[in-house]
């Protein structure tokens, strides 16, 4: 039976809504956050729907949702596929769920195809890919991949709660995330991840398809700025040490710096200590990243940042010191299975153009486990994380069939 894009696309589009409705009440846009009882609510719902396409599902150690086809060759290395279905607060309705709604789907259309591939196909859930009050994304990929280190396990909340603490109230042993025993998948033959692009440049041109180069790598800080407490109402300004001004003129920086190709940089939270209204601020923290696929750039960005933030902020009386974290590092898709996704998108008609990923996802981390590839959709206005995110159902019907179409050639592919 050929693959039917009208069939799969509807059936995906009502996933789609069905999934949406999962969500805080409370919260703006599509909330589903890692850890929550409406993400709890939501990982039930999709395995249902796994097991509906015919696929055996089980929750890894990780707390990974992962639904298996089997070959006809099951002691082969699997293919795998997937995405996540965590939002960020006020996000949208399609970054992730695409990935793993369209993969469960392309499973379907294989099983019923009559062909069955030689290799298993686990289509996966991943746990918490999004940004997370604990300050680490990508949490069930980073785990399978094993990468996951106790000093994750002991990171802290606002309220003082570590990451270990929650993993746990959602049923999950801490101890064993840092197991590879329990964690890793076994050997695969290639990971191909189906999701919106998050920017504009498919719809701008056009173009139905893009298939990933790589994907961005992030440097996130956080600055401390130290000046002096005086009284707002008595201390001239001229003779101030004004942290949050310096925080200020940083946050401008962050912005020039990002302003040229090929990287950007972006001031995501500006914290006065005090909470006093007549106080000069004296302890001030900048949160910010910078994303690029050129390495030197980070470099280059990461060294220029402070020295101009250290330099402005020592005219306004202000120490500064930096603390730098890499989220993930630039990873490249794999040469031959980057071919093998836009080969498959030419010969089912659909256009296509080779696109970076300014966005991370959980194929940095199962890069390190297989041969990697991402397949991106259009996003309309480009917008994302959002609750005005959108990607049209024939958009991503046609990413179902671009996918289902790769993993099987890829199931015979020498990489």
């Amino acid at each position: 039976m050929p693959f039917d894009v009208v069939e799969a696309t509807q059936r995906v589009e009502e996933q789609i809504g069905q999934l949406s409705r999962l969500r805080s009440e409370e919260r703006p846009g599509w909330t589903r956050q890692v850890f929550g009882e409406p993400y709890r609510e939501s990982r039930e719902w999709v395995a249902a729907t796994m097991r509906d396409a015919g696929l055996e599902v089980h929750r890894d150690a990780a707390g990974n949702l992962v639904g298996r086809l089997a070959g006809t060759n099951s002691s082969a290395p699997a293919l795998m596929t997937g995405s996540h279905t965590d939002t960020v607060e006020g996000g949208g309705r399609f970054d992730g769920v695409v990935g793993v709604l369209g993969a469960i789907e392309a499973t379907r259309s294989i099983r019923e195809s009559g062909t069955p591939l030689s290799r298993d196909l686990l289509v996966v859930d991943f746990l918490g890919e999004e940004s997370n009050e604990y300050g680490l994304s990508c949490l069930g990929s980073r785990t399978m991949a094993g990468e996951l280190t106790a000093a994750d396990l002991n990171r802290r909340n606002a309220a003082g709660r570590s990451l270990g603490s929650a993993y746990e109230a959602f049923g999950l042993d801490p101890s064993a995330l840092l197991d590879p025993a329990r964690t890793a998948p076994g050997p695969l033959h290639g990971y191909v991840e189906l999701h919106i692009e998050q920017g504009p440049t498919l719809e701008k041109e056009g173009t139905q398809i893009g298939v990933v180069t790589s994907i961005c790598g992030i440097e996130r800080f956080v600055a401390h700025f130290a000046g002096r407490e005086d009284h707002a109402g008595t201390r001239p300004v001229a003779d101030r040490h004004d942290a949050m001004v310096a925080a200020a003129q940083a946050v401008l920086t962050v912005r020039s710096e990002g302003c040229g190709a090929p990287g950007v940089a972006t001031t995501t939270h500006v914290r006065n200590r005090s909470s006093s209204p007549n106080v000069v601020p004296s302890a001030v923290d900048v949160s910010g990243e910078l994303r690029s696929i050129d390495r030197s750039w980070l470099t280059g960005a990461k060294r220029r940042l402070g020295e101009q933030v250290l330099s402005a902020s020592r005219g306004y009386g202000v120490d500064v010191d930096f603390d730098w974290t890499s989220d993930n590092e630039i990873v490249q898709a794999h040469p031959r299975a980057y071919d093998l996704v836009a080969a498959t998108a030419a010969e089912l008609g659909y256009s296509w153009r080779p696109v970076p990923s300014g966005a991370t996802h959980d194929a940095v981390h199962l890069a390190s486990l297989a041969p990697m590839a991402m397949i991106f959709v259009p996003s309309r206005d480009g917008r994302s994380h959002c609750p005005e995110e959108w990607t049209d159902a024939p958009d991503i019907g046609r990413g179902v069939h671009v996918l289902a179409e790769t993993l099987r050639a890829l199931d015979t592919a020498r990489l």
